[in-house]
């Protein structure tokens, strides 16, 4: 019984959309390093599309591995638990990296503050939520903002090598993660709204 669940285990782990959160994760220190080498050690601009291509690649593999475990009904709790942390990670990776690069700075750095800090606050009440059973499902509000979060670190990414090309991309990525950062605090509020009675009735346990 227990290596036919052992085998089972495996087999959820290495599904098709599994592999693709997988990859999410993987393209992080390749987004990070492209970035790093043309920024810190001043190396070509090439590095910055080949970091944008990386980091939308790793965009696609997001909306296909939810696409694919919902036809082919290869969901499981692995794959819950594990594309919402690969998605934080990412973000959180990218953002911190642009702000060692420069492009987002002064008063944006407020704008990418309030984003980590929103996700390790939902991300702490769902881990709360998980012990008493409770799930926070993902609202719609919350994926306009993963989509405007992405698309403005998009931008970012390209930075000066987008600029060169239109002079406007690293002001529309700080704009469009200003936005994002709204829809944060939206969303933030939202799902502390949504899960705050569940706590308030466990202490009254």
């Amino acid at each position: 019984m227990t290596t036919t669940t052992s085998q089972a285990t495996a087999r959820h782990m290495l599904s098709l959309p599994n592999i693709l959160t997988f990859a999410r994760i993987a393209a992080i220190p390749v987004v990070v390093g492209c970035v790093y080498a043309q920024s810190i050690m001043d190396g070509p601009l090439r590095l910055r599309w080949v970091a944008l291509g990386v980091f939308i690649a790793a965009g696609v593999t997001d909306f296909l591995d939810g696409y694919y475990a919902r036809i082919w009904d290869q969901q499981s709790a692995f794959g819950k638990m594990l594309d919402p942390i690969a998605d934080k990670l990412l973000v959180a990776s990218c953002l911190l990296m642009l702000a060692a690069d420069g492009i987002i700075h002064g008063w944006t750095l407020w704008a990418a503050i309030v984003i980590l800090c929103r996700e390790i606050l939902v991300s702490g009440l769902r881990e709360y939520l998980a012990g008493l059973r409770v799930s926070v499902p993902v609202t719609k509000v919350a994926k306009w903002k993963t989509t405007v979060q992405l698309v403005a670190i998009g931008f970012l990414l390209a930075g000066e090598a987008g600029d060169l090309i239109f002079p406007f991309v690293t002001q529309i990525g700080l704009l469009l993660l200003w936005i994002s950062a709204i829809f944060t605090i939206y969303t933030g509020w939202d799902y502390f709204q949504a899960g705050i009675h569940h706590l308030i009735e466990e202490d009254e346990k």
